[in-house]
């Protein structure tokens, strides 16, 4: 029996995450510095030709792999309407992701923290940050118009308090996995924010 060949684009599609994967293996081991496009494309066994094809430049895909790392990445969400339950599921989901991150998720941690100091990034992770809290600004005021969440609060302020949480518990658990326990926090750290929110 013969394997159906693969179209053009699902064979584009393969080669961009295998690059996105290279980039996000050196990022992981060696920091931003090491990427370059002609090490990304000898990690994934292409050409530096290849990688300038799909992403023009390392800002680029240094701004794709930002992306492609916090897309869908707590399931289920799309099947609670918005307000406090789905806030809390993304909160729950984020921390879960903490007990065996991907290597996805590790290089948008270690870029993430080397935002502060590389030009080069800030831009992104300024852009992502604004997206995250969107997401979560949009959720707590969904709350408050349905009555689950408190109306008091500020919804733009709130959402600057829990990013800030999650980043934080993430970078810990990046830097010193044994001193964060995910499971325990997904309990604690949901459960503050109910009690928190809740009207």
């Amino acid at each position: 029996m013969t394997t159906p060949r693969r179209t053009q684009q699902e064979r584009r599609d393969q080669a961009a995450a295998a690059l996105l994967e290279a980039a996000a293996e050196l990022v992981v081991e060696e920091g931003v510095r090491a990427v370059t496009l002609a090490r990304v494309g000898e990690r994934a066994g292409y050409s530096r030709g290849l990688v300038t094809h799909h992403f023009g430049g390392k800002q680029a895909l240094l701004e794709q792999l930002a992306r492609t790392t916090q897309t869908g990445f707590v399931p289920g969400l799309d099947t609670l309407p918005p307000g406090l339950d789905r806030l809390l599921r993304l909160i729950d989901g984020y921390l879960a992701q903490l007990s065996e991150p991907d290597v996805l998720s590790r290089a948008f941690l270690v870029l993430w923290a080397e935002s502060m100091t590389a030009p080069e990034l800030a831009p992104i992770f300024r852009e992502r940050d604004h997206a995250f809290r969107a997401d979560l600004r949009e959720e707590i005021s969904a709350g408050i118009a349905d009555g689950t969440i408190r109306p008091d609060l500020d919804p733009e302020q709130t959402a600057v308090a829990i990013a800030g949480q999650l980043r934080g518990i993430a970078l810990q658990c990046l830097l010193d996995p044994a001193a964060v326990n995910p499971a325990e926090l997904c309990h604690c750290t949901a459960d503050g924010w109910r009690r928190m929110l809740q009207s």
